[in-house]
């Protein structure tokens, strides 16, 4: 019996794969299932991300299907391992949201991160004093442990800057973002000590858009861009209050081009530096 567990974006993504290889080849949801040794509703399932497919389950497909390009095999073949796969982060699924879990995924599958920001820093440039002072006062309801995971978790995930081959991380933030004392002054004081040592980093590009850049690329606020490794797409994370929208093709797109547009507005290299160099002085 096919196992199921929570729903993930890589579940979803080689499911909506699978329905479009079976439509195209006029199958019927019984054909497939009797190639399979299937319920139809257990394939329903996998079409639709709720039970992630098995390798040779996908080999199945792709052959009834008639699919023999290597490429898109390939491509497949990979989805449906990276499905099943155990990563670190999953030691602290049962104190997240799915759709945070889906971010970290993408974080360890991206080539490239764009983070435009609006109200705090990128997680993955954040000290632990100032990550735990922002969990604290989003979740007020939380115990320690869970804060304590929480601040775990988003630690972990700037493992990703470091590994022997790094994500290449770029960061637009506003100004407003770093005049906010987070914490008290120390900590703000260490955070802003954190970035100018960080965005020396060679993978890592920290810009500011400033207070008088007037209006902007995205008055709706942050936004996350990734370029995937392949058979992933580009795809674009934006939060909001009730969860985290994950979207793809167009639409991300489009957050791109945001970035290109909020890039031309921004204060880089020595201008940033300067900066952050004053911020922190004033808190003395």
């Amino acid at each position: 019996m096919a196992t199921e567990q929570a729903v993930t974006l890589r579940a979803q993504w080689i499911g909506h794969q699978l329905r479009g290889m079976r439509e195209q080849a006029r199958l019927t949801l019984k054909e497939v299932g009797d190639y399979l040794h299937r319920n139809p509703s257990t394939v329903s399932r996998m079409e639709s991300g709720l039970i992630p497919p098995r390798v040779p389950e996908v080999l199945a497909y792709l052959d009834l299907c008639g699919i023999d390009d290597p490429r898109r095999r390939d491509d497949l073949k990979t989805m449906a391992q990276d499905a099943w796969q155990k990563g670190w982060w999953d030691g602290f699924t049962p104190n997240v949201a799915g759709t945070l879990i889906d971010w970290v995924w993408l974080e360890s599958r991206a080539t490239r991160i764009y983070s435009f920001q609006v109200s705090v820093l990128p997680g993955l440039i954040q000290t632990r004093e100032y990550a735990e002072a922002v969990i604290r006062a989003e979740d007020d309801g939380a115990s320690e442990d869970e804060i304590n995971r929480y601040v775990e978790l988003r630690m972990s995930r700037q493992r990703q800057l470091e590994q022997d081959q790094p994500v290449a991380f770029s960061t637009i933030i506003e100004e407003g973002v770093l005049r906010r004392t987070i914490g008290d002054p120390g900590v703000m004081r260490g955070q802003l000590a954190h970035l100018r040592n960080v965005s020396t980093w060679p993978n890592v590009e920290i810009m500011v858009l400033p207070a008088t850049a007037g209006a902007h690329a995205s008055p709706d606020g942050a936004f996350d861009a990734f370029r995937m490794q392949r058979p992933y797409p580009p795809t674009g994370c934006i939060s909001t209050a009730v969860g985290i929208v994950v979207v793809e093709g167009n639409k991300a797109d489009s957050l791109f081009q945001r970035y290109d547009r909020l890039r031309a507005m921004a204060l880089r290299n020595g201008a940033v530096q300067r900066l952050l160099f004053d911020l922190e002085a004033r808190l003395e």
